[in-house]
This record gives C-alpha cells, structure tokens and sequence, in this order.
C-alpha cells in the first residue's frame, strides 16, 4: 500500500486524535500501564513497609495510589520507591515507542502491523529506549564533574584565582553547553521513542537526533505543541465524556427499583469507593479548586456513584463490587492511554516533519528493517525455486539421454 500523504507542516498534526483513536495503541498503552503500574505499586508498599508504615494503615490512606513522597522514612525505603517511579516511566517510554511504530508503519500504509509486531520491535531496541536517558545523564554528570575539579583548583593559593580567570570564555561555553545539554535532555524525554520507531535509531543515533531536532527545529517544537496540547485535550475530555456517560446510562438503566435497583447501588458504590476513594477525590477536588465551576462540576461527575451504606452490604456483593472494581480501573487505564496515545502519535507526526523539513527525508518512503527482510526472503525463495527448477532440468536432461 501507498504510504499516507501528509503535508509535511502544522496541519498533519490535527491528525493525531483520529489517528490515536485505535484500539491497538489504546491496548498497547493500557498493557504498558498495567505492567509499570504494578511494579510501582508493588514497590511503593514494599518502601512503605521498609519505613515502619503498616500496610492496613497505608491501604486506608492511599488504596491504590500509593505515594511515599512527604512521608518520612530512610534512605533506602526512598529508594526502592524511586525504583518503582522509574520503571513506571520506563514502562510508558516503552509503550509510547511500541505506538509510535504502529504509527510509522499505518503512516507508510500498513494497516495490518499489529500490537504484537510493535512489541516484538520493543523488545529488539529496547537499549536506546534506556540508555538514551543514561547517555544524556552522564553527559551533564562529565561536565559538572569537570566544574568542580577547576572549582577545586581554583582553591589553590595565589594560583587558583588565575586558573579562573584566565580559562573563563571557556568556562562560560561549557555552562551554556550543559544547559543546552538539560533542554535537549527534556526534549529527548518526548521525541526518543519517535525516533527509535521511525528512524530506527540506536543510543547515539537517537541522542545526535534529539541534538539535531533541538537545534534546527525550536520553533516548529514549540508552535507544533501549543496545537497537539488543546486539541489533545478536547479529544481526551470528549473522549472521558462518552465514558462517564455509559457509566451514568447503565448505572440509571440498571439501578431502577424494577431492576437491580439497591443492590446495584451498593455494587458500584462500593467498587467506585475502590477506585476512586473518597480522599482521593478531596485531593483532587482541592487542586482544582482555583478552576472555574463547570470543570469543578466536570471532575466530580466523573466519580459520583450511587449513594449507599458500605458497611451493610452482603458478601456477593461485596465480591461483584470487587470485580466491577477490576473492570472500572481497566476503563479508566484505557482512558488515559487514550490520551497518551494522542502524545505518541502527535511526537511521531512532528519527527516525521522535521526530518522532511529539515533534511528533505521523507522517512515514509524508506525501506525500514521489515520492508529489508521481506526481501532478503523473497530473494531466498527465488533462488531456492531457481534451484529447483535447474535441478529439474537437468534431471529431465539426464532422462531424456
């Protein structure tokens, strides 16, 4: 198939909502939510209980947002939760580079390459994903290393103040070289996977990239956000929107005293209680109490749930309220990775066009890795069946003499 056709500047980044809206990056991002959310939470209860907190005290505070951050504790209870928050991170970095290759491949006109292919490729460039970040760290590590061994001889009497003085243009380059280092640092944060998917990139081809892009498209970087940002936002509210409605439709349809009526109250009460707590929904309701309200009105309707006495329910419907629990969270995952995935694809859009605008390649029209193989395969099978048909001619030969 012909490779999709973009023009090449702001208006292909309108796409990125409808392109998001898949059910394959959807998928791959609730996967890759699930994966770093447990380890997160696993190891956040595990640095709560390093630093003396008891596990039924923590689940009454935080349920299943945990967060060890404001609370004291040692060094290394900080530490494996700081674990968990990094995996977490790695674990959406992966799932917006496996999207970010659907993307790529659906832009060259493949809309066949699935979730499964997309991690198979994960799993094969996972190094730049990593390292890339850790290329980046020891980068500015080496320079304000190299900072304080010059601060150190600068202590040096009577000879310390000119070895400040006199190298300081150089001293002053290199300061502005590290903070270039931490911008392109940042920026690297958004564009890596994009450039791993589509340009298969390996570390320094990925950290020169990410140099280049900083460099020669800073007003394309932040002009092309200041649109996928709002309409992001539009698509991810609408989207949240359809969802509080089919909660509200079922839960009004279902709760009618002709059907389920109070005991489907106290189901989803209960299971909203689970996902939703109450203080969660007071920290949030607080941080947004500056908005104006109708998006206070907006973020409430979100967790309203039938009004019903918890302590009073049975075991079955405890147990349905369990599992309904399960199937809200899920939802509320691919809520979220909806919105993730508008960033996925909106960052793979903006790589694409940089690199037509800035080094006249239109990526889309390169034969990547799977295009090369299909044709080392092709080129196997030809000759095998060349072979074949020599060694059947030269057989009928043999039998003909």
């Amino acid at each position: 198939m012909d490779p999709m056709k973009l023009h090449f500047d702001i208006r292909d980044i309108f796409r990125a909502p409808r392109l998001a809206l898949s059910g394959k990056k959807i998928l791959v991002f609730v996967q890759a939510l699930l994966v770093g959310y447990a380890d997160y939470l696993i190891l956040t209860y595990i640095s709560f209980a390093l630093a003396g907190y008891a596990f039924s005290e923590t689940w009454s505070q935080y349920g299943l947002y945990p967060c060890l951050y404001g609370n004291p504790g040692p060094w290394y209870a900080y530490l494996i939760y700081w674990i968990g928050s990094i995996l977490l991170l790695l674990a959406i970095h992966f799932g917006c580079t496996a999207v970010s290759r659907i993307t790529f491949k659906q832009l060259k006109g493949d809309e066949f390459y699935s979730s499964g292919d997309a991690w198979k490729y994960v799993r094969k460039h996972w190094h730049p994903v990593v390292f890339t970040s850790v290329s980046f760290a020891f980068i500015l590590i080496f320079f304000f290393g190299l900072a304080a061994v010059f601060a150190l001889l600068g202590k040096i009497p009577y000879v310390g103040e000119f070895l400040f003085v006199i190298p300081y243009l150089l001293y002053f380059f290199g300061a502005i070289f590290t903070i270039y280092t931490a911008i392109v640092f940042g920026i690297s944060f958004l564009y890596t996977p994009a450039i791993i998917a589509a340009y298969e990139e390996d570390t320094m081809g990925t950290v020169f990239n990410s140099y280049s892009i900083t460099w020669s498209q800073p007003w394309r970087i932040v002009l092309y956000h200041h649109v996928l940002i709002p309409i992001g936002a539009l698509a991810g509210f609408i989207f949240i929107k359809f969802w509080i409605a089919g909660y509200h439709l079922i839960n009004s349809f279902f709760g009618c005293d002709w059907f389920m009526g109070t005991k489907l109250a106290n189901i989803v009460a209960y299971a909203t209680n689970i996902v939703c707590p109450s203080s969660i929904c007071s920290s949030l309701t607080a941080c947004f109490s500056s908005c104006t309200s109708a998006c206070c009105s907006n973020l409430s309707g979100c967790v309203l749930s039938p009004s019903a006495d918890l302590a009073s329910i049975s075991g079955s419907e405890t147990a349905a309220g369990v599992l309904l629990a399960v199937f809200l969270f899920l939802l509320m995952l691919s809520a979220i990775a909806y919105v993730l995935s508008i960033c996925s694809v909106g960052e793979t859009l903006m790589f694409i066009i940089f690199k037509k605008n800035s080094d006249d390649d239109n990526i889309l029209e390169r034969k990547d890795e799977d295009d090369l193989e299909e044709e080392d395969e092709d080129t196997e099978e030809n000759d095998n069946s060349t072979n074949a048909g020599d060694d059947t001619t030269s057989s009928e030969e043999n039998s003909t003499e």
